[in-house]
């Protein structure tokens, strides 16, 4: 979702070489499961890759906070969760473990994890 980071360019492809799907902090929801399930199915997308990046705006973000602050402005609860989190790496092996444990998902490619860097413009392997 950040608007500092070419994705294409961080990672060495060109455009149309990838299916890219960008959301807050890069997390795993249902939508992400959705969109890479019909990429699959319809595009033949095989391996699956998170980035998640330093100077995130989810890290340490307040969930409840911003939930109560939704609910307080609207009068409504929303029906979706806004998860931040703490350590960037742990983040990225759980999007991992959910993205290996969907069942909508096909699993013969790879699932991999980075971290980019926004300053020095490097992604980082996450074993």
């Amino acid at each position: 979702m950040d608007s500092r980071i070419d994705v294409f360019e961080a990672v060495g492809l060109r455009n149309g070489e990838a299916h890219i799907i960008r959301n807050a902090g890069g997390i795993v929801t249902d939508d992400v499961q959705r969109s890479i399930a019909l990429s699959q199915r319809t595009l033949g997308t095989v391996d699956v890759v998170v980035v998640q990046h330093t100077d995130c705006g989810m890290a340490g973000f307040d969930a409840a906070g911003f939930r109560h602050a939704l609910r307080t402005e609207s009068g409504e609860e929303p029906s979706w969760d806004v998860a931040g989190f703490d350590d960037l790496d742990t983040s990225v092996r759980q999007q991992i473990a959910v993205l290996r444990s969907s069942p909508w998902l096909f699993q013969q490619g790879e699932v991999l994890g980075f971290v980019y860097d926004v300053d020095s413009g490097r992604l980082r392997p996450v074993d």
